[in-house]
C-alpha cells in the first residue's frame, strides 16, 4: 500500500482540432475544470503554446484567474510557464497576484519550451532555452523570498528589482519543473527542491527515465541541502475510459486520428502512421503510452506506474478531445467514480461490512425467523386470553 495518498488532477495542454471553435474549446476547458472540481479531482495544470493552432492556451496565468472564480476547491497550476520567453520580474508579479486571487490554490510549473516554432518566432536558439530557464528560476525563487535582484544576462536586466506584494502563502506557492526525457528536469529539481511534473511518463523513453531522473533529483539535492519529496511528484499520461474496451475503442475514432497526426509533426519521433484511429489506439495500448479502455485498465495503467517510481504524489489526466465532449465528460466520471476510490481505499469498510454480513447472514436470517415467530407467538398468547 503506497505510504503518500494519491491525488488525481488533469494536465490540460489543451489539444483541440483545427476544425473546432477556439472559443468554445476554451469555454469548454474552463468548464472542464469545474466538472473536475465538482467530481473531487485535487488538481488542474494548463499549458502555454503560441503556434501550430493545435494547442490553444497562450496564457496559463489567465485560464487560473478564469476557472478560480468558478470552482471551489480544486488546485490551479501552470504546466507550464516557459521561462525563456518572459522577464523573471513579471513571472514572479503574476504568481504573486495569482497566489492571492486564488488565496494560495494556485501552483507554478516551469519549462524550457516544447515547441520549436515558438522558440522561433521568438528569436531563440533552441540550445539556450534550459540554461535560461534556470537563470529565470533563480531570480524568482530570490525574488518570491522577498530579496532583491540586480542582474543583467544575455536577455534580460534587473536594476534592484523587487516584488511590491509579498506572496499568500508561505514562504511561497508550490513550485514545479517540467521532467521528460532529459535528466536537466531532475537536476533543477534538485537544487531548489522543487516539485517535478513528468509531462511523458507514460510514453515509452519518458517511463524508462522516471527512477533514473528522480534519482537524478534526489542526488542533486542532497548536495545542495534540498529535500525531494514524493508527495510533490506528479505523473501524466493520457487515458480515455468508457464503460467497455469496445465503446472506448468505438469514442476515440472521434479524435484521435488529428492528435496522432499533431503528435507526428511536433513529437522527436513521432507515433507512426495508420490506416485508422482504431490502428492508432491499438498501437498506445499495445505500448501502454495510453489507456483506451476501462476504469479497470487505468487502474492497472497506475499500478504499473507504482512499480516504476514507487510513491508519487499525483496522477495527472492528460486531457484530450479523442471522444466527443458528452463522452469526455463521462470519461472522467468514470475515473472519479471507479478509480479513485481504488487507490483511497474509500470502499474498504464498505467491502468488509458486506463481507461480513454476508458471512452471518444464515445467522441473522435464524434469529429474525426468531422474531417473526415470537411475535406471532405473543399474538396467539393474546387472542387465547380475551
Amino acid at each position: 500500500m503506497a505510504s503518500v495518498p494519491l491525488r488525481h488532477g488533469v494536465f490540460m495542454a489543451p489539444y483541440h482540432a483545427l476544425d473546432d471553435s477556439p472559443t468554445l474549446c476554451l469555454r469548454r476547458d474552463l468548464e472542464l475544470v469545474q466538472w473536475l472540481d465538482q467530481l473531487g479531482y485535487d488538481e488542474a495544470w494548463f499549458g502555454e503554446h503560441h503556434s501550430s493552432g493545435f494547442e490553444t492556451i497562450a496564457s496559463p496565468e489567465l485560464m487560473i484567474a478564469a476557472a478560480a472564480e468558478i470552482t471551489k476547491r480544486i488546485r490551479l497550476g501552470t504546466g507550464v510557464i516557459t521561462l525563456p520567453y518572459h522577464n523573471p520580474l513579471m513571472v514572479a508579479e503574476r504568481i504573486v497576484q495569482l497566489d492571492h486571487m486564488t488565496m494560495g490554490r494556485a501552483m507554478f510549473g516551469f519549462g524550457p519550451g516544447l515547441l520549436a516554432a515558438d522558440a522561433a518566432m521568438l528569436g531563440i536558439e533552441i540550445r539556450t532555452q534550459r540554461d535560461r530557464m534556470v537563470e529565470a528560476l533563480e531570480v524568482i525563487i530570490e525574488l518570491l523570498r522577498g530579496g532583491e535582484v540586480t542582474r543583467k544576462t544575455e536577455w534580460f536586466t534587473l536594476d534592484k528589482a523587487k516584488i511590491h506584494i509579498l506572496p499568500y502563502s508561505k514562504p511561497y506557492p508550490e513550485l514545479a519543473v517540467a521532467s521528460a526525457g532529459t535528466p536537466s528536469g531532475g537536476m533543477t529539481a534538485g537544487r531548489y527542491g522543487l516539485g517535478m511534473l513528468c509531462v511523458a511518463a507514460t510514453a515509452v523513453e519518458g517511463f524508462d527515465v522516471l527512477t533514473g531522473n528522480w534519482a537524478v533529483a534526489n542526488e542533486i539535492a542532497a548536495e545542495n541541502g534540498q529535500q525531494m519529496r514524493r508527495e510533490a511528484l506528479r505523473l501524466v499520461g493520457p487515458m480515455y475510459i468508457a464503460e467497455t474496451r469496445e465503446q472506448a475503442l468505438e469514442d476515440i475514432r472521434y479524435g484521435l486520428g488529428k492528435w496522432v497526426d499533431y503528435y507526428n509533426k511536433v513529437a522527436p519521433k513521432g507515433f507512426g502512421n495508420f490506416g485508422s484511429p482504431t490502428e492508432a489506439a491499438e498501437h498506445l495500448i499495445a505500448s501502454k503510452r495510453a489507456v483506451i479502455g476501462t476504469p479497470a485498465d487505468a487502474i492497472a495503467q497506475i499500478e504499473r506506474l507504482y512499480e516504476k517510481q514507487g510513491d508519487f504524489g499525483a496522477f495527472l489526466f492528460q486531457s484530450t478531445d479523442w471522444a466527443d465532449w458528452r463522452q469526455t465528460r463521462k470519461s472522467y466520471e468514470l475515473y472519479a467514480r471507479f478509480v479513485m476510490p481504488h487507490f483511497a481505499k474509500t470502499n474498504v469498510n464498505r467491502v468488509a461490512s458486506y463481507d461480513w454480513m454476508t458471512d452471518e447472514l444464515p445467522k441473522f436470517n435464524e434469529r429474525r425467523q426468531q422474531g417473526v415467530d415470537a411475535a406471532f407467538a405473543k399474538y396467539e398468547a393474546h387472542k387465547k386470553s380475551h
